[in-house]
């Protein structure tokens, strides 16, 4: 969108969504700006006029946006809070090459696709989360959550402009239960804004059962019921559960009972093993990199289908990570471990790397090194109980790695099918509330989130309410298995096929043999063993393929 007006010639390039976007019209026009659109474009790109870089102080919303200003020869840029839209850069002599997407970088002339030692630690050590403002290749950049940038003739200037504040929580137990009544309704109403039809993932869990009672009553009040819900399943996924203390349950007895609480009209998405491994691709193509393996092409799936009938779709996610709703956040060996509680298979992936490789990097050296730089920026309060204390370090490591992972996988693989995923549990606001509430309150009754539960105990069904978590449901057909297995095994007959070069072959082929088991801890997060570790593999030969990029160690 370009703007010429008495301040200026100006040019904005935006992706995301501004919630708080009728506070800034009434705020613009009282200061004499016509507006001709009720596009929040136009309301951003106003709003930067006004307020200059302290625009993003004045922001509520997911956006990635870059505005060209004429006259000062300036380029701002800026990401949300929490970094759900992506923001990638590079510098090419003294041009300032940026995108959305990696691959839309490598469309530039003569940008290479380079991967270090560096890029290869994230892969290997900390994929497939990485470390904010890094990327897998070598001088492509993200810009960090919460930052802005300006480049001007006198190069970039990056700056941070939020953060998590630690400060005393002076609020008492039902003052506290209030506000957090208030903030989720606030930011889940904000967001059921829209133009185009609208709708929530609903996995019966605590979290998305949550989002969509108050956006149910909300449409409700405004004569718009019924919501539509959305949720995903598997062929034979029923009759082949296998229950973990990861994956306790399954959700379908929990959809029902919600969707007749609520009178919602629900649609069942059910994937079948065969589309989930020709997808891989896609889901790796999304990512740019090897991702969370059918985790992210189930997900992409599940958007393609919906988004034939919706544009918009309101989840659950990020709430575990405010609230405390992982394992790690109790477990003794997870938080002893010292390492990220989610990805601590480090002997492992350093055996997966080709043996000339892992003599050159050492992935545990260099996980060490960004765990406690992490840590290092966690801000502990002398008030704080020392339980307190160790859970803001926990949740921070989520909340900066997990979280951000799980957040580039809703955006990438929803936006691949031109659809839009909102996470109304990352509002900044309720994040920064939650973050100094004491440990004892959030994890009530020994719960994870048990504060969360508590609150939603006057408008959910009980059951929902004491319902174990689960996270976000995988295959268990047993034609999945065959299915990975037969691609890695089809890869692994070329002895020429790529990752041959970067991976260590011998271990690949026991893995193959094992169904996965040689590997003894998951790969990532909770999930990430067995099948979804091969069906991984396949996707760095795929990435290898597709990217070619040349390795320099």
């Amino acid at each position: 969108m370009v703007e010429n007006n008495t301040y200026g010639d100006f040019i904005i390039c935006y992706n995301g969504q501004i919630y708080n976007t009728k506070e800034l019209r009434e705020t613009l026009e009282k200061n004499g700006f016509s507006l001709n659109s009720h596009s929040d474009t136009e309301i951003l790109l106003k709003s930067y006029i006004f307020y200059g870089k302290d625009v993003v102080h004045h922001l509520n919303g997911i956006f990635a946006f870059a505005i060209w200003d004429n006259k000062k020869q300036e380029l701002f840029l800026a990401r949300d809070h929490f970094g759900v839209k992506p923001l990638f850069y590079t510098q090419k002599n003294n041009t300032f090459i940026f995108a959305s997407e990696i691959k839309a970088i490598f469309e530039y002339p003569n940008i290479s696709k380079e991967m270090d030692a560096q890029g290869i630690c994230e892969m290997f050590g900390i994929g497939p989360a990485h470390t904010p403002g890094t990327t897998i290749f070598k001088n492509i950049f993200e810009l960090k959550p919460a930052h802005f940038a300006i480049f001007n003739s006198s190069g970039l200037h990056l700056q941070r402009y939020w953060k998590l504040t630690s400060k005393e929580h002076t609020e008492n137990f039902e003052q506290t239960c209030e506000k957090l009544k208030f903030l989720l309704n606030d930011s889940i109403t904000k967001q059921l804004v829209s133009d185009v039809p609208l709708c929530t993932f609903l996995s019966g869990g605590l979290d998305s059962s949550i989002i969509t009672k108050f956006a149910s009553d909300h449409l409700e009040k405004q004569g718009l019921a019924p919501l539509d819900t959305y949720s995903i399943d598997y062929v034979d996924n029923d009759k082949n559960f296998v229950k973990s203390d990861f994956q306790p349950n399954s959700d379908n007895y929990y959809i029902d009972l919600m969707k007749k609480t609520l009178h919602t009209n629900h649609h069942k998405i059910v994937i079948d093993t065969p589309e989930l491994a020709s997808f891989l691709e896609d889901a790796m193509i999304a990512r740019d990199m090897p991702g969370m393996a059918d985790i992210d092409s189930s997900l992409l799936l599940f958007c393609k289908h919906v988004k034939r009938e919706m544009t918009v779709a309101l989840t659950g996610e990020c709430a575990d990570e405010i609230f405390g709703g992982y394992p790690w956040f109790f477990r003794k060996d997870a938080l002893t471990s010292n390492t990220f509680p989610w990805s601590i298979a480090l002997l492992e992936r350093q055996e997966l790397l080709h043996p000339t490789i892992s003599q050159k990097i050492n992935l545990k050296e260099y996980v060490d090194f960004r765990y406690h730089e992490s840590l290092a920026e966690v801000e502990i309060l002398d008030c704080d109980t020392p339980e307190t204390a160790e859970k803001r370090k926990i949740s921070h490591l989520t909340l900066n790695w997990f979280m951000q992972t799980l957040l580039d996988r809703s955006d990438r693989m929803a936006m691949y099918n031109g659809f839009e995923l909102r996470v109304p549990f990352c509002d900044y606001r309720l994040a920064q509330y939650v973050w100094n509430i004491p440990w004892e309150w959030k994890a009530l009754n020994g719960r994870e989130k048990g504060l969360l539960r508590y609150v939603a105990r006057d408008f959910l069904p009980s059951k929902i309410i004491d319902r174990k978590k689960s996270p976000y449901p995988k295959t268990h057909n047993p034609t999945y298995l065959s299915k990975v297995k037969s691609m890695l095994t089809h890869i692994m007959q070329d002895e020429h096929a790529p990752i041959n070069n970067l991976l260590n072959r011998k271990f690949i082929l026991d893995i193959l043999e094992t169904n996965g088991n040689a590997f003894t801890r998951p790969w990532f997060g909770q999930l990430m063993t067995g099948p979804q570790l091969m069906a991984y593999l396949c996707q760095v030969n795929m990435w290898l393929e597709k990217y070619q990029p040349k390795i320099e160690l």
